[in-house]
């Protein structure tokens, strides 16, 4: 497994590429691409890898994600298990600045629009209280053509350079891709904390994995990530738990720290309050209220 390197198919005709799937599940690879993504989740749930960040994703969100960002929208694990017959479906936009596109890009009026995503190569989401507009937006993209299709295009992306208060999807930039033995040696440590997070992980056994000793994986996953092991294996475990606290699957606060392999309730606690700032209770009830 690595981070593999896409070519996004341009269909005759067009330089802005819409791409709408319906499957059983999303592409489970982590992969890069030169274009630009906006992705909107119609149906579905999971975690997003994004460079060195997950973050728990559900239908409804869109997401933007930059050039050579690699990224996985990983299903949750009900998702692989065909009894269930779920599915998932988004819509997707592709469009590279830097290909055909560039002489449009390279035109002083747009001279801020590429500055903007240059900035924003790490990606982030669009906030819940615009997410309508651009699900409008990304409609009539994809049933226009010509020249209403561009112009709606440009407009959109006018209206993103307006969001205020954009929060970034990962916490180190990606402009300069992975290289093939490094995306393998990372995407199999993501693989398998993914899979492995609800048990005791222990350096040795992810080390392994990258087939490094844990003296050397230690250094490597910091430069690669920007994190420790232990905080970025915290993190992948408290987006869980926030998970089954808002859906209510467990029938308590220790079930939900056990199942996403924490040893103690304390240590639960004391993690859960230093990442989301609150205790998980307090987030239960403010996501409650939230709700009402």
């Amino acid at each position: 497994m690595k981070v593999l390197p896409f070519t996004i198919p341009v269909p005759e005709g067009q330089t802005i590429i819409v791409q709408e799937e319906i499957q059983n599940h999303f592409y489970p690879h982590l992969h890069r691409h030169a274009e630009i993504q906006i992705t909107w989740i119609k149906r579905g749930e999971g975690t997003l890898l994004a460079g060195n960040s997950m973050h728990p994703f559900k239908a409804g969100e869109i997401y933007v994600l930059g050039a050579n960002l690699p990224h996985l929208f990983r299903s949750s694990p009900e998702y692989f298990d065909e009894t269930n017959q779920l599915d998932v479906q988004e819509l997707t936009i592709f469009f590279d600045p830097a290909g055909k596109l560039s002489a449009l890009f390279n035109l002083a009026e747009l001279q801020a629009v590429k500055a903007f995503f240059d900035k924003w190569q790490v990606g982030f989401k669009i906030p819940v209280e615009v997410t309508d507009v651009f699900k409008g937006d990304i409609d009539l993209i994809q049933s226009a053509s010509g020249v209403y299709r561009m112009s709606v295009f440009l407009r959109m992306l006018n209206l993103m350079m307006g969001i205020e208060n954009l929060q970034p999807l990962s916490a180190a930039n990606h402009t300069q891709p992975m290289t093939d033995p490094e995306g393998m040696r990372m995407a199999s440590v993501l693989n398998y904390i993914m899979h492995n997070y609800s048990s005791a992980l222990t350096l040795e056994d992810v080390a392994r994995q990258a087939h490094l000793t844990p003296n050397a994986f230690c250094r490597y996953f910091k430069k690669h990530t920007k994190v420790t092991l232990v905080a970025f294996v915290n993190k992948v475990r408290i987006d869980q738990a926030c998970k089954l606290l808002i859906n209510g699957d467990l029938n308590n606060i220790a079930d939900v720290a056990y199942n996403c392999g924490f040893s103690s309730v304390n240590n639960f606690n004391l993690t859960f309050k230093r990442i989301m700032g609150k205790s998980p209770r307090g987030y239960v009830n403010d996501y409650t209220q939230r709700g009402k």
